[in-house]
């Protein structure tokens, strides 16, 4: 056990410098800019990215790295699940969370065959239309390690979404006036088309206090659609690999198909929902998830060739881009046919 742990330590804590440079680098931004534009665990594997491209880990680094890349990300996947409780998600009525889980379906069915059209392998087709549909980098963290995807797809399809991502937050409130939302109708396209909850706040806060309300609030269930969705893309998954074989049993194959990441994010769910999570105790959970998640992030990152990204790079600008106009349409939609009022 000891000797293990010593051939993780060089790679851990290379990942944990450059997320701890990272964190600091958010500090700045929000120091002189007044938000951070780009997160830090979009900086981690940017620098990630950086340092593997002037310099190529030794063996003694490549133990630690995979383990950040893999495990450590499941860990921060499993804690996401304390976030969204039982009673959020009823608060929004059944109109509407049928109406996201529709626009999440949809837009995923819709991104993924264009992202095909434009070229793009079958993995990062998946990655940008299950990560534009739901929560952006968290959702293609979640669904990399169940459909096998490379360093390279993961890192390609997180940067262009995380640039895109800033583009959403500035320019989403110039549509207010513009499809005269008011500011219930504006926070529920917020929650729906912005990537991350911080990024939701951010693009809902200067509009006003219930705009933000209701962002968050429909963000944290758009977030749930990321248990169901890696579920089935890891049963589906399962079964391609093994066509026909039916020698296995019930209890085996269940467990192979349902990773243990899903299962710890639904129990926290649960546990959540049950009021066994005190709410002092949800910002230290919510840091530490988004800590650990860089900390991966830029394991990832370390594991990357930058000119397989370069190849792909137009394309993927493309296939973002065609998402997002999607789940916009999708969201405007809903909050016509569901008839959101509000002030």
């Amino acid at each position: 056990m000891f000797d293990y742990l010593h051939r993780l330590l060089p790679g851990i804590l290379l990942c944990t410098v450059i997320t701890v440079a990272a964190t600091l680098l958010e500090a700045v931004e929000v120091h002189f800019l007044g938000e951070p534009y780009l997160e830090s665990l979009v900086l981690a594997i940017l620098f990630g990215v950086a340092i593997r491209t002037v310099w190529k880990p030794e063996p003694k680094w490549i133990p630690g790295i995979a383990f950040c890349a893999k495990f450590v990300l499941e860990c921060a996947i499993v804690m996401l699940g304390a976030l969204v409780s039982a009673a959020t998600i009823f608060a929004l009525g059944p109109g509407l969370i049928l109406g996201i889980v529709f626009v999440v379906l949809i837009t995923i069915g819709t991104s993924y065959p264009i992202c095909r059209l434009l070229g793009l392998t079958q993995r990062l087709s998946i990655l940008i239309a299950c990560g534009n549909s739901i929560c952006g980098n968290s959702a293609i963290a979640a669904i990399a390690p169940v459909i096998g995807a490379e360093n390279d797809e993961i890192a390609s399809s997180i940067s262009f979404t995380a640039v895109l991502g800033v583009v959403v937050v500035l320019g989403l409130p110039l549509l207010m006036p513009i499809l005269h939302l008011s500011l219930t109708q504006y926070g529920v396209l917020a929650g729906l088309t912005v990537y991350a909850v911080p990024q939701v706040v951010a693009a809902t806060l200067p509009v006003g206090a219930l705009s933000n309300q209701v962002g968050t609030l429909i963000k944290l269930v758009r977030v749930l659609m990321l248990g169901p969705v890696v579920l089935c893309l890891s049963l589906v998954s399962s079964l391609w690999r093994r066509p026909g074989d039916n020698r296995p049993n019930r209890v085996t194959r269940l467990r192979d198909m349902v990773p243990w990441f899903i299962a710890g994010f639904v129990c926290l769910i649960v546990i959540r929902s049950l009021g066994l999570i005190p709410h002092n105790v949800l910002p230290t959970v919510t840091e530490t998830a988004t800590q650990l998640t860089s900390i991966a992030m830029a394991g990832l990152g370390l594991g990357v060739e930058l000119r397989a990204i370069a190849h792909t790079g137009m394309r993927v600008t493309l296939a973002v881009t065609a998402s997002l106009i999607v789940l916009g349409i999708m969201s405007y939609a809903l909050i016509c046919v569901v008839g959101v009022n509000g002030q």
